[in-house]
């Protein structure tokens, strides 16, 4: 799956698998089109499993969740990458210095909040306000941690 992505040309996804994975096995994710998924974080986001109320990841920490479709029929296929950035402070404002961004796997950016079409983008922040308070991060679900 990465060298789909990895058409893209997007830096920031590159290398993910490469990166700390955050789950022991792929998981069903409602919000993500009821995909399989992974979750990486980059180097930058190394606390990113023990992030505490109201703490921040730093500028450049990157997440990144690839996903697996599975059909009715138990076919399997590459879904889409799922990433968020961590910019500057006032970089993005409207989406609380995070860029949100997906890949499907033929290397195509369907949006991205800082280029082309950001409006489908929009569901993404909408959602992880839920989480405001761990800087707009989700845990993964405990089920599929990877303990320390």
């Amino acid at each position: 799956m990465a060298s789909l992505y990895a058409m893209s040309d997007l830096a920031e996804i590159r290398d993910y698998q490469s990166w700390e994975a955050f789950n022991d096995a792929p998981y069903v994710s409602a919000t993500h089109g009821q995909r399989y998924v992974n979750n990486y974080a980059n180097a930058r986001a190394i606390n990113y499993a023990i992030l505490a109320e109201g703490e921040q990841l730093p500028v450049g920490s990157v997440l990144a969740k690839d996903s697996i479709t599975v059909t009715g029929d138990g076919r399997i296929f590459p879904g889409a990458m799922f990433g968020m950035e961590k910019l500057a402070e006032g970089a993005s404002p409207q989406t609380a210095d995070w860029r949100y961004f997906m890949v499907i796997p033929d290397g195509s950016i369907v949006g991205d909040t800082t280029g082309d079409n950001p409006d489908l983008m929009n569901y993404c922040h909408e959602c992880h306000l839920a989480v405001e308070g761990r800087d707009f991060t989700f845990f993964v679900p405990e089920d599929y941690r990877i303990r320390k």
